[in-house]
């Protein structure tokens, strides 16, 4: 059936002023466990004592209404059998709070990957047809109808202590939905039986349906905090509290723990140990810092490439705050290397590395609270720079001992399981999250990427006393790795004042257990300055670059 052209009601209601969400609203730092924890507790008020989603408060279906009407695929008008009103600009709407955040991003995530399936059934339902429904209200109606599928058509139950004040939009659509529960449930039932889907899931891309299942079992990863402790120290204060560590990823079961191959300072926990992290206070005295390991690993290579060097590092954009914190751990180490035994480089006579941060995309506000969390977080070491990375003068008398840049540029994210969970861990581009939810990217998004990250390179290459560069990527696509580099360093060689180019093998990493490293590229230098090339997989199926320097 398809829908003919007719005048519909619009909402008088007007458009909430959007905002995009905040660099470090998500992971500041500042209390960051209290925050974590009244956010869980938030989540967890949610859930039935089965398990089961019953529902969201209603500022959690606006927001991610917000997110959906402005992300969701817009078909040609010759297609379109559901009309979702005119696709949104500017930037993305902030919430009040971490736990509406997380649940609003999911839920429109979710809703992007089934919008074909969800428009199916308000067609075949009817509803679509037999509802005065504005089209600026029908993005609401796809997440809500998205989350009443997901609890069985079961009505929505309020916890007790809920006193916000409900919004008349939200029960103008969730009556609705529930006037037209059966007929709903059984537009779902046909459809399914005509796709012949075992469960709705089945109909996602293979790509987008493993990584939604690795995700589902993916670890906890911590680094620890060698400005403020050291690994012994944690291992230890982890085993008085009950912890039990193991020897590999493959024996995470219950309260253990273990160390990280890859990694020295990162330590693995099973996906359900969060709740008894937080009771150790490991996290809230900054000593434990959970961030997802495709975020650590530029950091620590970093770290090892400095080894024997004394100089600083460059940080070219300002990722989150986790992500220079632990920069700034490793760099405390100083020629020795990534420091393990905590309060830095004692005895060494020597300073410890300094790290510099771009941080020109930041407002004056934004600077002093960035600088407030890495203080609470022991970074004495971080110096924040005024200016955009391309904005800086690679002859810069400020940058003289600087001997490592780490890039690590916006990418297609092509490689992670949880893309939300990365997007607002990391401050990262959510103008990706309806090509994240179809398990491609657009070639137009893709090229963009793609030349930014060029000039990036090449800006950092320019940088004469800089001995060596990191290039981070969460891609899969060779167009942001091995393309790009080979690229950039073969339009790089007319530059006679820098000594050419040799190369080293870099090897492949995976986060399976059973994975084999093996070479399979190679880390280009120049005499004494050499570019380390990482491509890290958040634990799906391929395998990722890393070095073996």
């Amino acid at each position: 059936m398809v829908k003919q052209d007719a005048p519909r009601r619009s909402s008088s209601r007007a458009s909430k002023r959007t905002s995009q969400i905040s660099s470090l609203k998500d992971l500041t730092l500042l209390d960051r466990t209290k925050s974590d924890t009244k956010a869980d507790n938030a989540l967890g008020s949610l859930l039935g004592r089965d398990g089961s989603q019953r529902g969201f408060p209603d500022r959690v279906y606006l927001l991610a209404a917000a997110i959906f009407q402005k992300s969701h695929a817009e078909k040609p008008p010759h297609h379109r059998l559901v009309s979702f009103g005119k696709k949104t600009g500017g930037l993305m709407p902030e919430a009040r709070d971490n736990a509406t955040q997380r649940c609003a991003y999911d839920l429109a995530f979710n809703a992007l990957k089934y919008q074909e399936l969800l428009e199916d059934i308000l067609i075949d339902s009817c509803f679509y047809l037999s509802q005065p429904m504005p089209d600026d209200l029908m993005s609401l109606v796809a997440v809500m109808l998205y989350d009443f599928q997901d609890r069985k058509f079961l009505p929505r139950e309020w916890p007790a202590n809920e006193r916000e004040k409900q919004k008349p939009e939200v029960r103008q659509v969730e009556q609705y939905l529930l006037k037209f529960k059966t007929k709903l449930a059984a537009s779902l039932a046909r459809c399914r039986i005509k796709q012949d889907l075992l469960t709705i899931d089945c109909m996602l891309p293979d790509s987008v349906r493993k990584k939604q299942e690795r995700a589902s079992s993916q670890p906890l990863y911590a680094w620890v905090n060698t400005l403020k402790t050291s690994l012994v120290e944690v291992q230890d204060l982890l085993k008085r509290e009950g912890f039990t560590q193991v020897k590999s990823p493959r024996q995470l079961e219950g309260q253990t723990f273990c160390q990280d191959a890859h990694c020295q300072d990162l330590l693995v926990f099973p996906s359900q140990q969060k709740a008894e992290l937080y009771q150790t206070k490991l996290l809230s005295q900054y000593k434990l810092v959970l961030q997802d390991k495709s975020c650590c690993m530029g950091p620590w290579l970093a770290g090892s490439v400095l080894v024997g060097q004394e100089g600083d590092i460059l940080m070219a954009r300002t990722p989150s705050v986790a992500t220079v914190a632990h920069v700034a751990s490793i760099a405390a180490g100083g020629p020795r290397g990534p420091g393990l035994s905590g309060g830095g480089p004692s005895g060494t006579g020597v300073s410890p590395c300094r790290v510099y941060v771009c941080a020109g995309d930041l407002h004056t506000c934004q600077r002093a609270e960035l600088q407030e969390s890495l203080s609470n977080l022991g970074c004495r070491n971080v110096k924040l720079l005024p200016e955009a990375f391309q904005a800086l003068d690679v002859n810069d008398s400020h940058l003289q001992k600087t001997q490592l840049i780490l890039l690590m540029p916006q990418c297609s994210l092509s490689a992670v399981c949880n893309p939300v969970h990365y997007l607002l861990q990391e401050n990262g581009d959510t103008e990706l999250l309806q090509d994240l939810s179809q398990g491609s990217i657009a070639q137009d998004k893709l090229a963009a990427l793609v030349a930014r990250q060029d000039k990036d390179l090449k800006h950092a290459l320019r940088f004469p006393r800089v001995q060596s560069v990191v290039y981070c990527t969460c891609s899969l696509y060779p167009e942001e790795n091995e393309e790009l580099v080979s690229r950039v360093l073969a339009t790089g060689q007319e530059d006679q004042d820098k000594p050419p180019f040799s190369s080293f093998t870099v090897s492949r990493i995976t986060d399976d257990p059973a994975a084999i490293l093996r070479p399979h590229y190679l880390m280009f230098t120049r005499r004494a300055h050499r570019l380390v090339a990482v491509r890290h997989v958040n634990n799906i199926s391929a395998p990722a670059l890393s070095s073996c320097c």
